[in-house]
Formats: structure tokens, sequence, C-alpha cells
């Protein structure tokens, strides 16, 4: 029946006016509004009542919190700023029977942080229909009972509550009784039956009556309670209390047990008519934790007090004898507080973070204290911990904004755990804490540190592209993105080329790279920059230097200079048959590109005709004689010279020189003409035409003077100036050897001639290097009037003036040879590994090598050189 009264009233009252208005107390706010409205229906708008920009409400976070705890029931539109309902309010539950029902909630606003107290006042709608605790009364009234008798009736429940409670009572028609209306307390309406005509019996023992209790709401409810009359023999005696309102005080808290006191009820009469039995007439559910001796009338404590849930309380007692009769009295139980609520820290607001270079006075939250004490129970004090950089501010009554009271640095300290304490006044005093996490918000204020000030990569030549060279490393103290570092190289060049032709860098690992193989002989050590850069907005960096350094490797075979490459000439040398053990028969030069060990040369003869006769310096190259020549050595000595560096492994280079022991050419059977390069110009063929044609007509002549002269049966005379220049294509081109490497002790450049009788050597020393030189009139060189006086023959002018004609021819040939070779020497020579030209040793360091002088290269191409023994 009530369930259907109630969804009759919900689509009734769907159109309640909402009670509105305003009462600005330290800004806030209040409401008033009907219980049982819809949800989803506006309660008023906030935005407007608090003159709130309504554009800011979604950057602000505008937001409904619930107060000490309440359930959330209210909720804002932040597009339009209406307050709406979000939850089914019901007054009797929420409030029972007070008079005054409110709900508290607060508007929270951020950036800045603002509170506002929403006070919503819940009107009562007549929902209820009063009901009696049973549906059924019994009173047993003895027929003696005299006219104008009063018999107390149950009351009604209703738990709306003004007008819409039980405002009174009617009872049905009949003959015997009338209904009297009272009123007792704070307006509750009760009623009693009063007797109009006397009982008999035996006329009628059992009356039925109907009783109506109605509310004043509209529509009008009510509920109905049937009371059934038993006539009694008579007994003219009512049980009587002692008082008629029992009054208590009680602390809450107080244990089940506790007696709260004791009421009595005495009956005249005598034997089991005179038994009284003690009650509670009407106990709501709010009552029920007490109890009461039915026979001792001790009332004691049977559920939990709290004076924060209901501070009083008022019961009804009755006292009835054996037979039915009884009385009633009022009990009066007024609760104290007690110091048992620890008072309740609630945060309203907190910023999740804080900037890091936040000022000082930045309000990250606001929280809110509450003690459900009354009076010094329920005044509270706040304090935060003494190690934070923050401070509680007071604001509205109860609430504190929590600041910041320093400047932050996240890199020191990145999370705080603010630790908010409070204590009340009480006796004892209690108090509760709650720590509050709060994260500093990270500012690109560091730029990336890299772990050495410098860096230094070292590489073999020759090494494969992409190999990894070495790797940087740098570190960002900021966060996340702040934080993460990116690497790259700074533009620059290196030999001209960009340096990222050389290496790279890997912009996450800061591994360096090499992008191409390296070579040593080109390019010894280069010097990047790179750069460490962090994502911040703006980006923070920071450079460091990084020397690369390559380290030779044994790539370079070495390169003999001296004698030259096979392919150009024969490389002959005569040594003179009278050389002694240890005489300098020729030097071997070669050069290594390569550096430190790998260019260590050493020499060694691998092969020879004569094993034990030349040896060649481990180092210095230059060969040697072991022992003395001998006759018994062959004139032809071959020698295959290997030089080789030490480096790992190591590499060689050979040459073949060929040596002739013999004091002059003529005693040489033999001598193969070298190839000459195909790219000779026609001045080659020129002098072939020309040297045929000299030979021959030197022949002839020759024959002719050896006809004279056994015709004339004269003495042989010697050819003087007849010498022919051995051709340098024979011998070593380009080198000419300078202070100790002949066996001469001075530095001389000298030719070989030779007569065509004596077969024996004969000197022609032309012009020195040095200026120890002897000079050309100081020579062994003969002249025609020497012979003709050495002979003292007159007639030997004829023979004299052919020979200085042969003389002449054999001058033509010698300037054609001089002009080839002069015109050889105009070529460039080959280069060497270094980049330099063939080297001679000089007396400052025989291993040191230095070009020729042109002139004098020259000079020594258009000579013979004949290794030849002083002694």
């Amino acid at each position: 029946m009530r369930t259907t009264m109630k969804n009759t009233l919900a689509l009734r009252y769907c159109f309640v006016l909402i009670f509105l208005f305003r009462c600005p107390v330290h800004g806030d706010v209040s409401y008033s509004v009907a219980e049982e409205i819809k949800r989803g229906s506006i309660i008023g708008n906030i935005a407007k009542d608090l003159r709130l920009e309504l554009s800011r409400l979604s950057v602000r976070k505008a937001r409904i919190d619930a107060d000490d705890n309440n359930l959330k029931y209210c909720g804002l539109n932040l597009q339009t700023g209406d307050l709406i309902l979000q939850e089914r309010i019901d007054r009797e539950e929420l409030c029972e029977k007070r008079p005054s029902c409110v709900v508290k909630q607060e508007l929270v606003l951020e950036n800045p942080l603002e509170l506002h107290r929403l006070t919503i006042h819940i009107q009562d709608i007549n929902d209820n229909s009063p009901q009696f605790k049973e549906e059924l009364l019994k009173l047993e009234i003895q027929e003696s009972a005299v006219k104008g008798a009063i018999f107390l009736l149950d009351e009604a429940h209703d738990p709306d509550i003004g007008d819409n409670s039980v405002q009174g009572y009617s009872l049905q028609n009949n003959d015997y009784f009338k209904l009297n209306v009272k009123t007792k307390g704070v307006g509750r309406k009760y009623g009693e039956l009063v007797l109009e005509k006397e009982l008999d019996r035996e006329e009628k023992k059992d009356i039925s009556l109907l009783l109506t209790a109605f509310d004043g709401g509209s529509p009008q409810r009510s509920g109905t309670v049937v009371i059934h009359v038993t006539v009694l023999d008579a007994n003219d005696n009512v049980p009587v209390f002692s008082q008629s309102v029992y009054k208590a005080t009680l602390p809450e808290n107080s244990p089940a047990g506790t007696v709260v006191l004791t009421v009595t009820a005495v009956d005249a009469d005598e034997g089991v008519n005179g038994n009284v039995s003690y009650g509670f007439n009407h106990v709501s559910n709010e009552n029920q934790i007490f109890t009461l001796n039915p026979k001792s009338g001790e009332i004691q404590v049977d559920g939990i007090i709290d004076y924060e849930k209901k501070s009083s309380f008022e019961m009804q007692i009755s006292a009835k004898d054996g037979l039915g009769l009884a009385s009633y009295a009022t009990l009066l139980v007024d609760i104290t507080d007690v110091n048992d609520n620890v008072p309740v820290i609630i945060v309203k607001s907190l910023s999740s973070s804080i900037p890091e270079n936040a000022p000082p006075g930045t309000e990250v939250g606001i929280i809110n204290v509450q003690d459900r004490d009354s009076d010094k129970n329920g005044q509270v004090s706040c304090s935060i911990q003494a190690n934070a950089p923050f401070k509680l501010v007071p604001s509205i009554k109860n609430y504190y904004s929590v600041v910041s009271t320093g400047q932050l640095d996240r890199e020191l300290v990145s999370d705080y755990n603010i630790t908010i304490s409070a204590t009340d006044e009480g006796s004892p005093p209690l108090s509760s804490s709650k720590t509050v996490h709060l994260s500093v918000a990270d500012i690109n204020d560091n730029p990336p540190v890299f772990e050495e000030q410098s860096y230094s990569a070292y590489v073999s030549e020759n090494n494969q592209a992409g190999s990894t060279l070495c790797s940087v490393s740098a570190r960002d103290p900021d966060w996340r993105q702040n934080g993460t570092v990116i690497y790259s190289l700074l533009a620059a060049e290196v030999n001209g080329a960009p340096v990222s032709s050389y290496v790279s860098v890997n912009g996450d690992t800061g591994l360096i790279h090499a992008v191409r193989s390296f070579d040593y002989e080109q390019l010894r050590s280069f010097q990047v920059q790179v750069m460490a850069r962090d994502n911040g907005s703006p980006p923070m960096s920071s450079n460091v230097s990084v020397s690369v350094f390559i380290s030779d490797v044994n790539d370079n075979s070495p390169q003999i200079l001296y004698p030259a490459p096979e392919g150009s000439s024969f490389m002959t040398e005569l040594v003179p048959k009278a050389a002694h053990g240890g005489s300098l028969v020729s030097k071997v030069i070669a050069v290594d590109a390569d550096s430190g060990q790998n260019a260590w040369l050493s020499y060694h003869i691998v092969k020879s005709t004569d094993p034990g006769l030349f040896t060649i310096g481990l180092h210095s190259g230059e060969i040697r004689t072991q022992r003395d020549i001998s006759q018994s050595d062959s004139m032809k000595q071959n020698l295959i010279v290997a030089v080789k560096d030490n480096g790992q492994p190591s590499l060689s280079a050979t040459c073949a020189m060929y040596l002739l022991i013999s004091d002059n050419l003529a005693e040489v059977p033999e001598l193969k003409d070298i190839s000459y390069d195909e790219k000779n110009s026609k001045l080659t063929s020129y002098q072939i035409i020309s040297l045929v044609c000299v030979s021959t007509f030197f022949l002839t002549f020759i024959i002719i003077i050896l006809g004279v002269r056994f015709c004339r049966r004269r003495k042989p005379r010697l050819l003087f100036d007849g010498a022919v220049a051995i051709p340098s294509g024979y011998l070593p081109p380009n080198y000419a050897d300078v202070d100790g490497t002949g066996t001469l002790r001075s530095a001389y450049n000298y030719d070989a001639y030779l007569t065509t009788g004596s077969r024996t050597s004969d000197f022609k020393f032309v012009s020195s290097y040095n200026d120890n030189t002897l000079p050309a009139d100081q020579t062994l060189r003969k002249s025609p009037t020497d012979f003709a006086d050495a002979f003292g023959d007159d007639n030997i002018s004829a023979e004299v003036g052919l020979i200085l004609i042969l003389q002449q021819l054999m001058k033509v040939n010698f300037i054609i040879w001089r002009a080839k070779l002069q015109w050889r020497l105009l070529l460039p020579p080959p280069a060497c590994p270094n980049g330099g030209h063939t080297l001679a040793s000089t007396p400052e360091n025989n291993h040191r090598h230095t070009n020729k002088d042109p002139k004098k290269t020259q000079k020594s191409h258009s000579d013979t050189k004949i290794t030849q023994n002083t002694e």
C-alpha cells in the first residue's frame, strides 16, 4: 500500500517547484529543493549565482565535491553552469525526524584554486502515511469502570514532519467510547479512549472499534487500526507510576548493559491483580537501543549510543497489572558528547604536479578538516611536516591552502610525500594525519653533459666501412623528453671533404662508426665534434671533441730505388780484381711508405753465384766483399737481394745485381744490351745508323793502320785519346757514387779508357763533384805531341793524322751518344712510393736519400762508372 502511494506521489510531484534562494555568507550559496525529485533536475545556475565566467569552468576544472563524507548528490554542467541533481533524495532516510535537513556540497575550481560551499535544504513532501505499530490493539476494561475513565492508545507513526506528519485521530461511532486527541512533546499527537457508558459484561463482553490516524498533507494520508475491548470482572485499582516523566543523562559510547534508570509503578490490588509488568508502549527503530526489564522496571543500554547520530531519546513506558489495567509514563534520555571522534582530513583539491620553476607561494592544494564532536572536542588545529618546502595557510573555517615556501628542483627531489596532522582540543586530545603525494614537474633547465671532456678513438688503417670506432655518452638529469639525448655530428671538413663522409654517429646510442676505409699513408688523424641535444622545448645541447687516430698497418711492400727495377736495364757494377775483403762494391737503396717498424727495412742476399764472396749490410744495404778476390773467382757474379720490412706479416721486394770482376771492360767477353722503352724518340734510330756507319768507317781505318804498321814493321804505338766511353746503359742510371760508395777514398767521378794494344786500363779524370777533385790538366791524358816526343820519329805524322781523323769520328759518336742520354734525362723520373725521386747516399747519413743535381746526373749518365781499388 505504501509503495503504491509513493509511485502515485512521484508522478504527481514531477512538477514540484524547487525553492531556490541565495545565502551570501562568505561567498557561499544555499538552495532549497523538495525531496524525491527526478534525477537530472536543475537545482540552480551556480555560474550565474557565483558570477563565474562560464567559458572558464572547463579550463579551471570546476567540479562538485561532497562535504563531511556525504554522498555526492549534485553535479555541474560545465557548458551551462547548471547545478544538476544526480542522486535520489529521501528526506526521511537522510534526516529522519529532524526538523532541518541539509545536504552540504562544495564547488572546487583550479588555476587558481577556489572553493565555494553549497548548502542544499531538503524540503519534506507528504510521501508517507501514518502507521500503527500493530494491526490490532487489545484493551481489557473491567465492568466496574466508571463513566469518564480514560484509556491511553498507541500513537501512530508518520516519518514525515510538520503538517505532513500525524495531525489527528478519529474513532468509529459506537455506544460506549469517545476519542480525545492530545499533544505532547514537540507536536506529537496521541489518542485517549474515554468511557461514556458503563459496561456490562453480561450484556456485551467484547467490543470492536476502528481508530483512524491522518496527517495534514495535501492530499491527506491516513492509517487505521482495530481496537478490541474485552470487558472484565470488577477490579477498581490501576497501576500508578511514581513519576509521570522520567529523565536521565547518558554519555555516548556507554557500553551495553549500562543502567539508565529504574521506573516503578504501584497497584493497590492484592494478589495477582496487584502484579505490575513494565514495557515500552511504542518503540521506533531508533529507540531499540534500550531494554526494559518487565519485572524490575530497570532500563539498560542494549545498542550503540552515538551523540553525533542522536543526542536525545523520548519513549513511552507502560505499567500493567495482572488483569490488563495500565498506566503510562514518559522517559527522556539526554546523551552527552565524548571526544570519541578523531579529526578527519579531507583533500578537496590537489594538483597532480607543480613545475620546478614555480615561484614560492604557489598554491597546490586545499584541504578540509572536520571533527564530528562538539564544542572543544570538535575544535581542530592543523600542521605540516617541517622538512617539506610547503606550509598551510588557513582560509575559510576548517579549510587550509597548501602553498610552496621555496624554490623547487626536480633533479634534487622529484616527489614529495607531505604529511598533514590534525589535533582536536578534547581531553585527552585526538589526532590524525594524512600523507599526500605531490610530484615536481620537470622543466628543461639542464643541458646534456658528456661523461668525458674529450674522447679518443684508435683504428687501424684498411678498416672495414661501418666498423665501430668508439662511443660517446651524455647524461641529462631532466625527465622524459627533456632528458632524452640525441647525438649528431657538427658540420665540418676533413681534408676538404665533409666529416660525414668519414664517420657517422648513431643518434640514439652515441656509437661512432667509420663510413670509409682509412689509409694511414694519406691521413693519420682527424678530429670531429659531436653534439648531444635533448628533446626539450626549447632544446638544450652541448658538444664534445672526438679525436680519431689511425694506426699504420703493414700494407706497403718495400720499394727498391737502386738498383732500378728489372725491365729497364741491367744493373752492372765492376769490381776490381785487386779488391780486398770489406771493400764496398755497391749499395741497395729502398724505401717503405709505411711507418714505424713496418718501415724498418732489412737487406738479405737470397741467392748469389758465390755465396761466400759478397755480403750485404743488414740495415744499410751496402754490398761488400767478404774476402779478397782471387783469380779463381768467376768473372760474372749474380746477386739476388731481398729487402724486407719488419711488419707482421713481413712484406718484401727483390732485385738482381750483376757484378763483373775485372779491371777493364775489354776483358769482358760479352755484355748484353738493355731493352729500351719503345716510346723513345727517333733519336735512337738515328744513333743506331750513325753508330753502324762510324763503326764501319772505324774498322776500315783500323785495318789500314794495322796494314801500314805491319808493312813498315814498326813497333806498335799506343793509341792516345782513343778510348771509348762505356755506354751508361750497362751501368745503373741516375746514380752517382759519392763519399765512400766506391773504392776511391775521395769523391771522384771517373771514366775508364782502354788502349787497343796493352789491354790495360788508362784513366781520364774529369771535373769532380767536390773541390778536391784533380783538375783536367793534371790527369793522365796524353796529347799527340807527347807521343811524338816519346817515339822520336818524324815519319809518324802521317799515322798521327789518320789517328786524329779517327779521333774526331769517335768524338762525333760520343756526342751523339751523349745527346741521346741527355734527351732521356729530360723524361720525368719514376715516382717513388713516398712521392720522392731516386736518391743517393750522402756522407752525412748513408741511410738518407737525396735527389742528384740534374747536371751532375746528366754527367753521370754520360760516363761509365767502374769500381777501381786505389791500392
